[in-house]
């Protein structure tokens, strides 16, 4: 475990800052493990939405945290138990729009972040690496929780965001009250990313490989192929998610960033051994790099038709959660699961808070 006390020193990052304004199938019942133990307070339900339901958050705000100005989401009372949502790529925020409010009705304060490079959330200096390796993001989160001084959250994310999260609760315990991890252990040992997979989950990751190349950098910094790109990511990824233009559109926004396409090559080529990362994170990664087991009460979601996985039972990455432990699946469900399934995904949350 990274002793709290000494990151922000050893990363050079700043703590404290005032934020700022600026289907049916798809809620289907989890499928709980068995034998798990729940020996908490019994967890609200969560009432049924429709995926789409919201469109938009009402309450955009900034924050400097760290080596970034943060732009998020808020939602629900000021003083209610924090959960922050982290997205993935090809996403944004709005992959929890409908579970936001489903949370704050709930009585949680939920706060969803653009990650970096997404959004509204900016670089405070021009010269700062734009790394998009996975302790660098999770430190991303770590300054935002210090500078909205909150001290410990419930964490719930998918794909980049679920490895963030599941970063945090492996090097910083302390600042996580449960974890919702779908995918389950993702955190990156990059020496076993030389390792190739079955020629079915090699050809799912195409555009991983098509990033490695100029051809497909230039492909990210161009804005028409960076979007049909995205597109089409979506398609394969959510084959039962009938989403419609309007719902990628308000995503694809975020896109514009000036700082996606590196941001997001760079975390492509790194995780491939292609691209160094930045040697202020060189600590943090070494400790990852031995995968370090999750102490946190988590429940592992994995979505019955996402095709990055190689199973649905979660048993490949179960050694690593050595706490409190839910795995679910989640049935017709493709890989952006809290904007496929809301009520679901809110449901975990609640549930992993009160493991």
């Amino acid at each position: 475990m990274i002793n709290r006390r000494t990151f922000t020193k050893a990363v050079g990052l700043g703590v404290g800052a005032t934020a700022v304004s600026a289907g049916a199938a798809s809620n289907a019942p989890a499928a709980f493990a068995a034998g798990s133990d729940r020996p908490g307070r019994p967890a609200p339900v969560i009432p049924a939405v429709t995926p789409g339901t919201h469109t938009t958050f009402t309450d955009l705000k900034r924050v400097q945290a760290g080596v970034l100005d943060i732009g998020y989401a808020e939602a629900g009372p000021a003083h209610g138990p924090v959960v922050i949502c982290l997205h993935g790529w090809p996403y944004d925020i709005h992959s929890y729009v409908d579970v936001a409010p489903l949370l704050a009705d709930a009585g949680y304060r939920v706060i969803v972040p653009y990650l970096r490079g997404h959004g509204t959330t900016s670089f405070l200096s021009p010269t700062t690496v734009r790394t998009g390796q996975q302790s660098a993001i999770a430190l991303d989160i770590i300054a935002l929780m210090d500078a909205l001084k909150i001290h410990k959250a419930v964490l719930a994310g998918f794909d980049w965001g679920s490895r963030a999260a599941g970063t945090i609760a492996a090097l910083w315990p302390e600042r996580v009250k449960a974890l919702v991890a779908v995918s389950g252990y993702l955190v990156v040992n990059i020496p076993s990313q030389k390792n190739p997979l079955p020629p079915k989950a090699e050809h799912t990751w195409w555009y991983q490989y098509y990033f490695a190349t100029d051809r497909g950098r230039v492909a990210m910094e161009t804005r028409q192929n960076r979007h049909d790109l995205c597109r089409l990511v979506w398609d394969e990824v959510s084959p039962t998610w009938k989403f419609d233009d309007a719902t990628f559109e308000r995503t694809a926004a975020a896109f514009e960033n000036p700082d996606y396409a590196a941001i997001v090559i760079h975390n492509y080529r790194w995780r491939l051994g292609l691209a160094d990362g930045e040697r202020r994170y060189d600590r943090y990664e070494q400790v990852l790099a031995a995968r370090p087991p999750i102490t946190v009460p988590t429940i592992a979601v994995d979505p019955a038709l996402d095709p990055f996985l190689a199973t649905t039972d979660g048993t490949g990455y179960r050694k690593f959660f050595t706490g409190r432990y839910e795995h679910r699946v989640l049935p017709g469900i493709g890989h952006n699961a809290p904007q496929e399934a809301p009520t679901a995904f809110a449901q975990a949350v609640v549930d992993a808070d009160h493991l």
